[in-house]
């Protein structure tokens, strides 16, 4: 019943939500724009409410299965953000239970069968998932389940063939929630073949597009990847190679280079990628590699971004993520002056940390392509 202490985004869950369950198309009204109007009236869109909004001048960035979701959550909270709070934790406490049941279900090798119970209770309890996903109502939760689904599926192609097209709506409906497991894409292809590869990528592309459907109009194109692109391009938080870049480019040109950083370093994640596919062995440690990569190389890390690499940690033993994970609330601290101000020595402390372990598990340990992947 706690309303999140450590962040603000379900205000913008519930008013997404209120539009929606009000047969309105969140994707097309900015919140600054009709918060007077008769639009704001009949949605029940409140001052309170959009004086807890933190992005109030951009339209939502949230994919459509999300936007049900917020929509059943504000229909059901019949103007009460506090029971639309729960609708909305009972999602992701649902997604969670789903997740430690479908890492449970995994045929794990012989060598890992006996610490198996304490991998998924790695993640199941810690401290730093449960306080982002459970208390802060982060939908990574939600996009993991269907990953790990996904992941079952294809793990299961050896004996069940036909598994695959399920494995890519899952994938799919992960993306719908989050767009971050599209970036999977190409190491499944690799692992699967080109032909099945690019079917299960149209199955799952299929998916995110058909979930969009009831949101399609000309505007929600332009509304939605400005949105994006003003995240890639303007958002600054928890950064490491990015804003050792970024000073560079203070010394070289006197000012921010963000604009040529954020598409220069998007391009190097994406080669990365490709490089990774490459390596044909062990999908769960591509996998692990490449969202390592993405947010080593991203201009924003907000701390529940991370929860889904202490997961694939857990079950490939890379444990970087977890000292990751118990250094990531020290990020909190940047919000406790306003305007919020970062402390990049403590930012610079997190990431000394994390590349350590990092280097030491796999520049001195080495990567063991050849290490099966749970079957």
């Amino acid at each position: 019943m706690a309303t999140p202490a450590l962040s603000d985004d379900y205000f913008r869950f519930i008013w997404d939500g209120r539009l929606l369950a009000s047969g309105y198309n969140p994707y097309l009204y900015l919140p600054s724009e009709i918060l007077h109007t008769s639009i704001a009236k009949e949605a029940n869109l409140t001052q309170a409410l959009y004086e807890g909004l933190n992005s109030p001048h951009y339209f939502t960035v949230y994919p459509p299965l999300n936007q049900l979701i917020f929509g059943v959550a504000a229909g059901l909270g019949q103007g009460s953000v506090l029971i639309s709070i729960l609708v909305l934790r009972l999602f992701i406490i649902a997604a969670e239970v789903g997740s430690l049941c479908i890492m449970a279900s995994f045929r794990w090798p012989k060598y890992l069968q006996k610490s198996r119970r304490e991998i998924v209770l790695v993640y199941a309890l810690n401290p730093f998932v449960i306080m982002e996903l459970v208390g802060n109502l982060h939908f990574e939760a939600v996009t993991l389940f269907f990953v790990l689904l996904a992941l079952r599926g294809l793990m299961s192609l050896s004996k069940m063939p036909f598994q695959y097209p399920k494995s890519a709506v899952a994938l799919g409906l992960g993306a719908s929630v989050k767009l971050i497991p599209l970036i999977f894409l190409p190491l499944i292809v690799s692992r699967i073949g080109l032909l099945k590869g690019v079917k299960y990528s149209m199955i799952t592309i299929g998916v995110v597009l058909v979930l969009f459907m009831p949101f399609m109009s000309e505007a929600l194109f332009h509304n939605f990847g400005k949105s994006l692109d003003l995240y890639f391009q303007k958002f600054e938080f928890n950064a490491s190679i990015y804003y050792l870049l970024r000073e560079v480019g203070f010394w070289l040109t006197g000012y921010n280079i963000i604009q040529v950083l954020g598409p220069v370093l998007s391009l190097t994640t994406l080669v990365g990628v490709g490089w990774l596919a490459l390596q044909r062995q062990n999908l769960l440690e591509q996998m692990l590699l490449a969202l390592t990569l993405y947010f080593l190389l991203a201009t924003t890390v907000h701390p529940w971004y991370i929860t889904t690499l202490v997961a694939l940690g857990a079950l490939t033993q890379r444990w970087y993520t977890l000292v990751w994970s118990a250094l990531l609330p020290l990020t909190y601290v940047a919000y406790l002056s306003q305007p919020y101000q970062e402390n990049l020595r403590m930012v610079t402390l997190e990431y000394l940390l994390v590349f350590g372990c990092l280097s030491y598990e796999f520049f001195l340990k080495g990567i063991d392509w050849e290490k099966p992947n749970l079957p």
